[in-house]
């Protein structure tokens, strides 16, 4: 069956706006495109958002997850109707593992700084915004993004996921390199470990604001692909 559904899932920090780019290719191309809100509160809750949308498609669909997104998409792509998944700088845990698990042994992100809270939830740092998250966009830009920024709970980090999608779904990933929110090993360590078929383009963590025509090729790839 043909795959005209995709499904977008935003990471922390951010919300479903930064999609527009991605979003405006793929209806051009036909896809019929949602955008998940992620409420950055849970792992649970930002599933059962991501879950509310997937039972809207009317048929197969492309599970798409930027950052904290791919925890989420990991957790959220068993959905029958999911039929593959896009990885975009993203996070890939396997079954059992917390997110915080995934950087153990890579290098640190100086300019990727979180402040947190006394409620136990994090922003980017104001003044590290631009350098940790989206350096390749104009200062106007990288200011909207950080002063609407969702402050995520830092507890996410630490709950595992029960279910690794990418075991049983074909998988795609779409890598930075330059990439500040995480080191490159790890992105690269966690894409191949989910046997994903890698692009890798020159942008920060905000790839999918500022490479939006190199992530949407690789979402129709993956539409093309995982035709069941």
């Amino acid at each position: 069956m043909e795959i005209k559904n995709v499904v977008l899932v935003h990471g922390a920090f951010a919300d479903g706006s930064g999609w527009r780019g991605v979003y405006d290719e793929l209806t051009a191309r036909g896809y019929r495109v949602s955008i998940v809100q992620n409420p950055l509160t849970s792992l649970e809750d930002d599933v059962a958002a991501t879950t509310r949308v997937l039972n809207r498609q009317d048929g197969p669909a492309i599970l798409v997850g930027h950052s904290w997104g791919g925890t989420v998409i990991t957790e959220a792509g068993v959905h029958p109707n999911v039929a593959g998944l896009v990885y975009v700088s993203a996070l890939v845990p396997d079954a059992g593992e917390t997110t915080a698990q995934q950087y153990e042994g890579f290098a640190a992100t100086p300019d990727f700084v979180i402040d947190v809270v006394d409620d136990g939830f994090g922003y980017l740092n104001h003044d590290k915004f631009k350098a940790g998250f989206a350096h390749d966009t104009s200062d106007a830009d990288a200011a909207f993004l950080r002063d609407s920024q969702i402050p995520i709970n830092m507890a996410v980090f630490e709950t595992a996921v029960k279910n690794a999608a990418w075991r049983d779904k074909p998988t795609w990933a779409v890598i930075a390199t330059e990439d500040k929110s995480f080191d490159q090993a790890m992105l690269l360590h966690m894409a191949t470990r989910a046997d994903a078929k890698i692009t890798t383009v020159s942008a920060s963590h905000a790839l999918f604001i500022t490479q939006a025509g190199v992530v949407a090729d690789t979402i129709d790839e993956a539409a093309k692909g995982a035709v069941r």
